[in-house]
């Protein structure tokens, strides 16, 4: 479903990406771990179309979208959950949900993606008219991913869903991204630190160091590797 062929990112004269090269394959749950700074954000800002690559192809769905608009990816189904969040503080939880149903011209299906939303994280129901912004950090992000499903992804990225919330919630989290991967077929790329969890929940894995693939084989091959259990998983 996505293709990504010796793709090259720099900012100025730092090079972020080296070369990289990965695929997700339809209905899987593809992990990408990596230290920070290791390029994992600049990867999925790029696929989104946020971040111009310097040399290398994307492929969605056989199309190539290395010059695609941001706006136009999120059309072709491809919806991206950022580093921090990034919902809108100022507006109320439902507002921000409106947001991610912007191309959304059909009343019927955005009742319904409203409504998966709400059963898949009932706090945000419970919540719909509190202004984003003095949510808890766990709530927050059930709200950026929901505000990404409005928007009826085939393909849904992940950027550090975990960072910053309570052990309990991010429990929760885990448990419904494979929730949604399973329920509506959703395609998961997932970018997380916490290495434990992400090799959990995906099937296949890559390990991104300093804008270069070391590594890559199936999650429960790499949760054994002796180097990825003394780096990532405290062993």
């Amino acid at each position: 479903m996505l293709e990504i062929t010796d793709l090259a990112v720099s900012y100025g004269a730092i090079a972020a990406l080296h070369g990289v090269s990965l695929k997700v394959d339809q209905g899987d749950i593809v992990t990408l771990i990596g230290a920070n700074g290791a390029g994992k954000t600049t990867l999925l800002r790029t696929i989104s179309g946020l971040v111009k690559p310097k040399t290398g192809e994307i492929r969605y769905n056989g199309e190539v979208i290395r010059n695609v608009a941001a706006h136009e990816v999120v059309k072709r189904g491809l919806a991206h959950v950022p580093e921090g969040r990034m919902i809108f503080a100022n507006l109320t939880v439902l507002e921000n949900l409106k947001m991610g149903a912007y191309l959304q011209k059909d009343r019927a299906v955005f009742e319904r993606e409203l409504q998966y939303v709400f059963e898949i994280f009932p706090r945000l129901k419970e919540r719909l008219k509190q202004v984003a912004g003095t949510l808890s950090g766990g709530e927050q992000q059930m709200l950026a991913i929901g505000r990404a499903l409005m928007s009826k992804p085939k393909f849904l990225m992940l950027d550090e869903p975990s960072l910053g919330i309570a052990p309990l919630l991010v429990k929760l989290i885990f448990e419904k991204i494979l929730e949604i991967n399973r329920q509506q077929g959703i395609t998961i790329l997932l970018v997380e630190q916490n290495a434990n969890l992400a090799l959990q929940v995906s099937r296949y894995a890559y390990v991104l160091e300093t804008g270069r693939i070391t590594l890559q084989d199936t999650s429960a091959q790499l949760r054994q590797n002796p180097d990825v259990k003394r780096a990532y998983l405290g062993g």
